[in-house]
């Protein structure tokens, strides 16, 4: 149970293990299911009926039941599960929890840009990371995840140049265990962009012994130095593998320690350092922001309220032939 806070959008503390509670009768009452990412505060992922990565809660919303969804994550997410769900009611605890690698690719520049290699003759398929909008996944031939990547990047044919959005180191990564060359997008995630790597070497030499855990949205420096590369659900599976205890220095959101701590709690885990680019200060950042807006207030009043609510958009129609084909088949 992580320490009691003051919500700042709400202002009132309130018990956390009362409002844990109170959803739990919300969503009988309301007939709603919660999926919570990995990312997410632990106390809202000990609450969630289905936790996971976005490929893993991508195929839990479509086996969900009830008539309402509320994703407890990142506007693409809710997206992506209303688009799967088109008949589902999905809430969104709170709308402005956004993405950095989504923000990082817009649907005109992308379309420009595809405009401007076909122009030049290129014959390419475009490979979008979830980590995108709606509007821009129905520019896109194939949508991946972390956990389904290397999968998808086989399926693409030989013969087509592959152009990468909008991660330019998940991307990077990809070519060096695919051989498949790329047009990267020069986007980047936040989070994963701060970490230090002499803050990560000291760690590991303070810790003997220690095992380097890293998503693969990292820069090439940290993967360099790191001993296991995986999406989430991944980097759950390797801990759970390994009985003798350990220490894990975690490369990706702090929040992802949780589930490990739950799926094999033999080992120990420390989260490893970021830094800041404006002052070069070591932090404790390597937080997402937009996680950090689901809060267990924010959840129960969306349930209770019924909003805030992803609407059907136009687009989607085309979002979810592509989605429903990457993901789902």
């Amino acid at each position: 149970m992580s320490l009691p806070t003051v919500d700042p959008g709400e202002g009132v503390y309130e018990d956390p293990l009362d409002l844990m509670d109170e959803i739990d009768a919300l969503k009988k009452e309301k007939d709603a299911t919660l999926l919570a990412h990995f990312y997410i505060d632990g106390d809202i992922q000990d609450v969630a009926d289905f936790t996971g990565d976005s490929l893993k809660l991508a195929r839990d919303a479509v086996k969900v039941e009830t008539s309402t969804i509320v994703f407890s994550g990142v506007h693409f997410m809710a997206e992506s599960t209303k688009i799967l769900s088109p008949e589902k009611t999905v809430l969104l605890p709170d709308l402005h929890a956004g993405c950095s690698l989504a923000d990082s690719c817009q649907y005109e520049d992308l379309l420009q840009f595809q405009e401007k290699l076909r122009a030049e003759g290129r014959d390419f398929e475009t490979v979008a990371y979830i980590n995108t909008s709606a509007k821009v996944k129905s520019l896109c031939d194939w949508i991946v995840t972390s956990g389904n990547a290397r999968e998808i990047i086989d399926r693409v044919p030989a013969d087509k140049e592959i152009l990468f959005v909008p991660d330019q180191h998940l991307g990077r990564y990809l070519q060096e265990v695919t051989g498949r060359q790329m047009i990267l997008w020069p986007g980047s995630c936040m989070v994963h962009e701060i970490f230090s790597v002499q803050d990560l070497l000291r760690a590991k030499k303070n810790n003997p012994g220690s095992i380097v855990l890293a998503h693969p949205e990292c820069p090439h420096s940290i993967l360099e130095v790191s001993d296991f590369i995986g999406g989430t659900e991944k980097l759950r599976q390797y801990v759970m593998s390994i009985k003798e205890p350990g220490t894990f220095l975690i490369a990706t959101e702090a929040n992802m320690i949780h589930p490990l701590e739950k799926s094999a709690p033999q080992h120990n885990y420390l989260p490893v350092p970021g830094i800041m680019a404006s002052s070069g200060e070591t932090c404790a950042c390597n937080r997402c922001p937009h996680m950090a807006l689901n809060t267990l207030q924010k959840v129960r009043d969306c349930l209770k309220y019924g909003k805030p609510e992803i609407e059907w958009q136009p687009y989607f129609d085309k979002a979810r032939d592509v989605l429903e084909r990457s993901l789902l088949q």
